[in-house]
């Protein structure tokens, strides 16, 4: 279970990153920087779900 909490802490910060990526990409106008921020956030959030449902199923079974 240790293992599972410290990859949620890794997809919270890497999701902040690309947050941080999205804002600095408007700032300067560079549309790369938005699109690659908004693709690897994208996956960090399906692997995120796909995480917190794997812990509730695991609190489910007996």
């Amino acid at each position: 279970m240790g293992k599972k909490l410290a990859l949620n802490v890794i997809y919270n910060l890497a999701l902040v990153f690309c947050i941080i990526m999205i804002w600095t990409g408007i700032e300067k106008g560079r549309y790369e920087y938005i699109l690659s921020a908004l693709f690897i956030g994208a996956v960090f959030v399906i692997l995120k779900i796909r995480l917190l449902k794997e812990v509730r199923n695991m609190q489910n079974k007996p």
